[in-house]
């Protein structure tokens, strides 16, 4: 007798485990609100409380200060969205139901394509109502269609890279004790880019750190596409799609050790 092709397997596996995610993070406020109000307020604060630095010497963005710091809460927002799903994976491994998971699905790697169409979606959510209320607080934007979707494209990696880390380390530790470890190199890839101020701008050890790190490409790239005047563009979806490559072989290695250990 032929086997039948396992592709059937994996997809409805995904679309179980993404339909599960989707409908617990809009119906439980613990997790739905706080993915909200965290880029809301560093929005707030980056863009409102340090606009002044948009008028300092040398700082020149076509779409002003505001969109200059959408930018990395799009990022930010972004990677997070993938940062979180690691953590719901490690949670559910610490409850029982990804064990069972393990044991049930015909395709292991169902489960980890699930969990990242609801790193996807859970974006999709945020980054509509962030990028809503940027515009409702006066953001410009000075590129055209086009650039929109270049940046839309490169937050869904940015999704995929967040996710790809925490979800390779969830597979391993199977605990939300291993949080840290998902989340400590994400806010360093991301606060020791230029956040703040252009690079030209950086002085001292930052700068050297932020030209080597590939969130400074990203953030160019972004910042680039929202105004119209692209920088780094190319460089930016490379690493991205690079780093996706790098952080699925991580995602399947720990998934592997999971089975083994299942």
């Amino acid at each position: 007798m032929i086997a039948a092709p396992r592709h059937g397997s994996i997809t409805r596996v995904a679309l179980a485990i993404a339909w599960r995610g989707l409908h617990t993070y809009v119906r439980r406020p613990d997790l739905f609100i706080p993915s909200l109000i965290f880029p809301l307020v560093f929005f707030a604060s980056f863009a409102g409380g340090l606009s002044a630095l948009g008028s300092v010497p040398g700082f020149h963005f076509p779409a002003g200060y505001t969109a200059f710091q959408f930018v990395f809460i799009l990022c930010q927002s972004a990677m997070f969205s993938g940062l979180f799903t690691g953590f719901t994976l490690a949670f559910d491994f610490e409850s029982g139901f990804a064990r069972r998971l393990m044991l049930a699905a015909e395709d292991r790697r169902g489960i980890a394509l699930g969990y990242a169409l609801v790193a996807l979606s859970r974006a999709a959510i945020t980054l509509t109502v962030v990028s809503t209320v940027a515009l409702l607080a006066g953001m410009r934007i000075t590129g055209d269609g086009v650039d929109l979707i270049g940046l839309y494209g490169l937050a869904a990696l940015l999704v995929l890279i967040g996710y790809g880390w925490a979800a390779g380390v969830a597979f391993r530790f199977r605990s939300i004790q291993a949080g840290p470890l998902m989340q400590t190199p994400v806010f360093l890839i991301l606060f020791l880019a230029p956040v703040y101020v252009p690079l030209t701008l950086l002085k001292g050890w930052i700068h050297g750190v932020a030209t080597v790190n590939p969130a400074t490409a990203f953030l160019d790239a972004g910042r680039g596409l929202i105004s119209g005047a692209h920088d780094h563009t190319a460089l930016a979806f490379i690493c991205a799609i690079g780093l996706i490559l790098l952080f699925g072989l991580w995602l399947l290695s720990g998934l592997r050790r999971a089975e083994a250990e299942a």
